[in-house]
């Protein structure tokens, strides 16, 4: 008896016969089943037969597919594929034109299923149909109906688009060509033509021989979106599989006709399935037009190329009004160059290409600063000279800051990355501007020098910068916009402010979304976190910072030292020489009990800040706090070293007067430790062994050599 399990329960249909109810064996050849179902209808020839699905797409059984076969499934009867192959294949051979009609009709349809086209095949059936395309003297019906069952007869790969004919090609290719063809026939035409370009590139070369791009463009003029789609489909192809030169001549047909903003503009107004496939097309023009940039992004900057030299010297001759070089001895001139390459942001500015070595970006940050400079000079040199007045520790660097600002743009417009077969998420910006990258770049440079001055940033938050100045491209590229201006004014006024409150609404929207047994272990842990926060405060303090004095005249060479005493009692104070290292408490001969201090003041509420009423520019004021104490209201005044240092001071002093911690690095701090807690509480570890010890520290290598040494001297 076989298993329950290998009995499938289903039902055969054939025309003008009851239906059979069968218990399908799985076990059982299917020959024999075939035979067992004929003999219910008392059919000759079991051979002549096989099984098909009656619904859907209707493939026929075979040893291979039957497991697919599912309890319930309607089968029918019908011809096996062989006898249908032959019959199809003597009748599109038959002299009346009606029969030729109706045999490649049901061609077109059964060619989608392989067993069949293989049967076909077989018979050279393919080659009988390339013959009547070749002839061509068939009406526009029988045509369409021959080139569908081509089409789907390839479409198995079965057999090599290489073997075709050049003969049949120009025949493909003149109903592309024609103007007054029928619209079916020019359809399949260029799915045939798309096929053929993206199997070969011998094929390529044909075919963009054969059909123009003014053709192609002409398709994408008609009003049935069929056409639209398929010559979208062949236009994607051609630039897909061409070589550079090639591509390059499309891209700049493409350029000089402002096609791009033409097609987009065209292609929205499309709908339903058409629109999504077309939305795909979109996705792969952009993609691959911007990946032409490719090759510069992967060439790294050769030091000896006299060309690239000349375009580095450009941008510093570009930013600085020097006195004439050829008059200086080469010491001088080299010393000059080096200290401009410094204010324009090299790392290097002795040797500025090594800068440019890294790839990606490689040569391609070098081409959008140039492009920065020589497009718009006045703001590329109010970029430079505006950082050049400002303090070194606060200077946004020009070429560190392009390079990684293009990098940033590679990986958000995806350059280099092949185009997906899936993806449709293109950005309408593209299709309004023939150079998006460096455009984008012009952009977005003069964006990131605004951001850095609203972050009040310093060399140390140049990547917390950048990730600011990721996000605001990214949420503005989001939102769409349809040209370059808008994309300016969308970005410039997604400001550092309404970042921060972005970023808080969604945090909040993520906490409501959250179960509430979340929410309640969260609230459980925050005492615990914020008291590690409390005392990683106090444990600073206790370590102490330099303060420096800033004096009347402007000097800022007095500094002074405060730390807290480590039973948290005393705060210990006094000057010390500049090059003092942590000083030993026993050293600071000042000192305050902590029980004797009244009240901590911030920015301009600091007695220093209001009788030195010239210093409070806002840098200094969001750094200014102080401690008052004892009845006579003295006051300690503090202008911390930086923003950072300012919030463990707060912090640390509010919790030594019992007050809570309110500024934004408590508020980041505790949300990153809360978030890394939860998801550690809610790991499942079932099953899973925790070891009882550390695991063994791995001997140290051999060598460091596969460390990169950051410390390059500046001359």
């Amino acid at each position: 008896m076989p298993q329950q399990k290998d009995i499938v329960k289903i039902a055969i249909q054939m025309p003008g016969a009851y239906p059979q109810l069968i218990q399908l064996d799985q076990k059982k050849p299917l020959s024999a089943v075939i035979k067992e179902v004929c003999d219910g209808w008392n059919l000759p020839g079991p051979d002549n037969y096989a099984l098909q699905y009656a619904d859907g797409v209707q493939t026929y059984i075979t040893e291979s597919n039957r497991l697919d076969i599912k309890n319930g499934c309607i089968l029918r009867l019908t011809k096996a594929p062989g006898r249908c192959a032959e019959d199809l294949y003597k009748g599109i051979q038959s002299s009346d034109s009606g029969v030729r009609c109706d045999s490649l009709k049901e061609l077109a349809s059964v060619s989608t299923d392989v067993t069949f086209a293989q049967e076909f095949i077989s018979r050279d059936g393919h080659l009988l149909l390339v013959k009547i395309v070749e002839d061509s003297n068939e009406s526009n019906a029988i045509m369409t109906h021959t080139l569908t069952g081509f089409m789907e007869l390839m479409d198995h790969g079965i057999v090599s688009w290489e073997n075709l004919s050049c003969v049949f090609i120009k025949k493909i290719a003149s109903f592309v060509n024609a103007k007054s063809t029928d619209v079916s026939m020019q359809q399949v035409s260029l799915d045939i033509l798309e096929s053929m370009v993206l199997s070969s590139h011998s094929l390529f070369l044909q075919v963009k021989q054969e059909v123009t791009m003014e053709r192609l463009i002409a398709h994408l003029q008609v009003t049935n979106p069929q056409i639209q789609t398929k010559a979208m489909a062949l236009l994607m192809a051609l630039l897909q599989t061409a070589g550079d030169s090639d591509r390059q001549d499309m891209f700049a047909f493409l350029n000089k006709k402002n096609l791009r903003q033409y097609i987009y503009k065209n292609i929205i107004h499309s709908s339903g399935s058409v629109q999504d496939e077309m939305a795909h097309y979109l996705y792969v023009l952009q993609s691959v037009t911007l990946n032409h940039l490719e090759p510069r992004m992967r060439t790294p900057l050769d030091s000896y190329n006299q060309e690239q030299r000349d375009v580095l010297h450009g941008l510093r001759q570009a930013a600085f009004e020097t006195e004439s070089e050829n008059s200086l001895s080469h010491e001088r001139r080299r010393s000059l160059c080096a200290k401009e390459f410094k204010k324009l942001g090299f790392s290097n500015n002795s040797n500025p290409g090594q800068d440019l070595v890294r790839t990606p970006p490689g040569l391609l940050a070098l081409d959008t600063m140039f492009y920065f400079a020589s497009r718009y000079p006045d703001a590329y040199s109010r970029f430079v000279l505006e950082n050049s007045s400002r303090e070194d520790k606060h200077e946004c660097p020009f070429a560190r800051s392009s390079i990684q600002l293009t990098l940033i743009l590679c990986e958000i417009l995806r350059i280099g990355e092949p185009p997906s077969e899936t993806r449709s998420d293109y950005h309408p910006i593209f299709f309004s501007q023939d150079r998006l990258m460096e455009e984008l770049f012009c952009v977005c440079i003069q964006l990131l020098n605004k951001t850095w001055k609203e972050m009040r940033a310093t060399q140390e938050d140049f990547d917390k910068v950048m990730q600011v100045v990721r996000e605001q491209i990214t949420r503005t590229l989001s939102s769409k916009p349809t040209s370059l201006e808008l994309f300016k004014n969308k970005v410039n006024a997604l400001n550092y402010g309404e970042i921060l409150k972005l970023r808080q609404t969604e945090r909040l929207h993520q906490e409501e979304t959250l179960a509430p047994p979340v929410l309640e272990l969260k609230e459980r842990l925050k005492p615990e976190l914020l008291e590690l926060i409390r005392q990683q405060r106090l444990n600073r303090l206790c370590q102490g910072t330099m303060f420096r004095k800033i004096s009347n005249r402007r000097r800022q060479d007095k500094l002074w030292y405060c730390r807290l005493s480590p039973n948290h009692k005393m705060l210990h104070y006094g000057d010390v020489e500049e090059d003092t290292d942590n000083p030993p408490i026993e050293t600071l001969q000042e000192k305050i009990p902590v029980a004797d201090i009244k009240g901590l003041l911030t920015g301009k509420d600091c007695p220093h800040m209001k009788e030195n009423k010239s210093k409070q520019n806002k840098e200094v004021l969001d750094l200014a706090f102080s401690l008052t104490y004892d009845v006579e209201e003295d006051s300690l005044n503090f202008i911390a070293p930086s923003r950072t240092d300012f919030c463990l001071w707060t912090d640390g002093l509010s919790v030594l007067l019992g007050r809570e911690m309110s500024s934004e690095s408590t508020r980041s701090e505790l949300e990153i430790l809360l978030s890394m807690e939860i998801k550690l509480r809610l790991l499942d570890l079932e099953n899973v062994p925790i070891p009882d010890c550390a695991p063994v520290i791995p001997k140290p290598p051999s060598n460091y050599n596969f460390c990169y040494d950051f410390s390059q001297t500046e001359q």
